[in-house]
């Protein structure tokens, strides 16, 4: 059985910094590209970003490029999600995602739909 547990959540002030994690059990994490994914009540799910199964190529949405840095550590399966200068905008429930599919190209491989396992989520909240 697959799981995807997301952490690293938490309240912080605007210009600050949080690392979120993610750990995936049940797959074998180096074969499996990895993307973060946000939302806001109301509003659909957005692609923030997304790693190759071999750290080989990431993808950045805009809003978040240059601020946010995504890695993974394959020995621990985790991936992991820098994100520094923070913003009130960048409020939001922060989902971990896996697929098996990598296509190379940013409109593609942070399309929600490609991707297969899900986190529950996790809580960022950046206050102004």
């Amino acid at each position: 059985q697959v799981r995807v547990v997301e952490s690293g959540g938490g309240l912080v002030q605007a210009g600050g910094s949080l690392r979120l994690s993610c750990t995936a059990s049940g797959l074998t994490f180096g074969h499996y590209a990895m993307g973060w994914f946000r939302q806001v009540p109301g509003q659909e799910r957005e692609g923030v970003s997304c790693i190759r199964w071999d750290a080989g190529s990431t993808y950045y949405a805009d809003s978040v490029k240059g601020r946010f840095t995504i890695s993974r550590d394959n020995a621990k399966q985790t991936l992991y999600l820098q994100m520094n200068s923070l913003k009130p905008e960048d409020t939001a429930i922060y989902y971990c995602a896996a697929k098996n599919s990598w296509r190379g190209g940013v409109s593609a491989d942070l399309l929600e739909p490609a991707y297969t396992y899900w986190g529950q989520g996790t809580q960022v909240t950046v206050s102004s």
